[in-house]
């Protein structure tokens, strides 16, 4: 499908200078409310609105001069967007936080007092959504999530603003998804998840994918905890298969991992020369930052963003060089 000038000009605020997708990711909130309650020692009802208003705001002034865009939410997150330095353009989530656990399948909702317009006036580039997707889930499930994508594609493609679709595997059983049985899975999940939602009628500008594999089990890598589920060249061979499914852009997500893990992944994308087109990074640069926050506030927060967050961050768009502009794969031309 071709892209409207209005969606590529939206796609040009959101990437850098070598149309790079470098974004910081600040959209957390059911996890990030429960990780400030441990940290504070309190209910997780005492972590307030303008509590997490305020960690949204310290993370995107002093992270974003380092970026080419910022996701957020607009729950708590709109003052982070005004306080966004003036390069970095910015993603909303139009999802409710979490899934609905009164049945099973992982099933996605929307925040019900927010529509696609509504973002757009609320000055989004992009709008972002994530579900859990896993190809071998009851495929009656998966049939309710493919029409709640295409219903969101189609209200994206009325307003001409991006739509980035991020989707993270689980396992339907009910299995560790850190552990080595899920990792010897994760590939297929992945790659059958890519390849579907490059289809046209879902209208997807940007698959946000996690990488094929985990890190910590393959054999050799940086951290590597003992457990095999890959050599290195499994790994490599991943990530070129997965790159080879997505018709459209993608970018990597990092998933809640440490920061050595996820730039870890990116060396091994780099090596596998796939032709992803950034990250969109959020924990593996801010989450060390949660404890100092709920212990001391945030000056001191603001202070461990300048000299570790910064580093994080930089870290990243190191590990990202090897990532080739969105439009490539996108089937425009080359963005002024």
């Amino acid at each position: 499908m071709k892209l409207s000038e209005g969606k590529q000009k939206r796609m040009q605020a959101l990437a850098n200078h070598r149309g790079v997708i470098a974004a910081a990711a600040m959209d957390q909130r059911g996890s990030l409310q429960k990780s400030l309650a441990a940290g504070r020692g309190v209910d997780v009802k005492e972590i307030t609105p303008a509590m997490m208003s305020e960690f949204k705001v310290a993370v995107s002034k002093v992270l974003t001069p380092h970026a080419s865009a910022i996701l957020l939410d607009p729950e708590f997150g709109l003052e982070a967007a005004k306080a966004r330095a003036g390069n970095a353009g910015l993603l909303l989530a139009y999802e409710l936080s979490g899934y609905d656990n009164t049945r099973p399948g992982r099933l996605p909702d929307l925040l019900p007092h927010v529509s696609v317009k509504r973002l757009v006036e609320w000055g989004a580039d992009a709008v972002k959504i994530l579900i859990y997707y896993t190809p071998s889930e009851d495929p009656q499930i998966n049939d309710v999530k493919h029409a709640f994508i295409e219903r969101i594609g189609a209200e994206c493609e009325t307003y001409e603003i991006p739509f980035f679709l991020e989707f993270v595997g689980y396992d339907p059983k009910g299995g560790d998804e850190k552990g080595l049985e899920f990792a010897r899975t994760k590939p297929e999940i992945v790659k059958r998840s890519m390849e579907e939602f490059s289809k046209p009628q879902y209208r997807v500008d940007v698959l946000k994918v996690e990488v094929p594999i985990n890190a910590e089990y393959v054999e050799g890598s940086g951290v590597y905890k003992g457990q095999k589920a890959y050599t290195r060249e499994e790994a490599l061979k991943h990530f070129r298969e997965a790159a080879a499914l997505a018709a459209k852009p993608f970018i990597y997500l990092s998933a809640g991992v440490s920061n050595a893990q996820f730039t870890e992944s990116l060396k091994m994308a780099s090596e596998a020369g796939t032709d992803y087109s950034g990250v969109l990074c959020g924990r593996a640069t801010w989450k060390e930052g949660i404890p100092i926050y709920a212990k001391h506030g945030v000056k001191a927060l603001e202070e461990w963003l300048q000299r570790e967050g910064v580093k994080n961050i930089e870290a990243v768009n190191e590990a990202i060089r090897s990532a080739v502009p969105w439009y490539s794969k996108a089937g425009v031309a080359q963005t002024a």
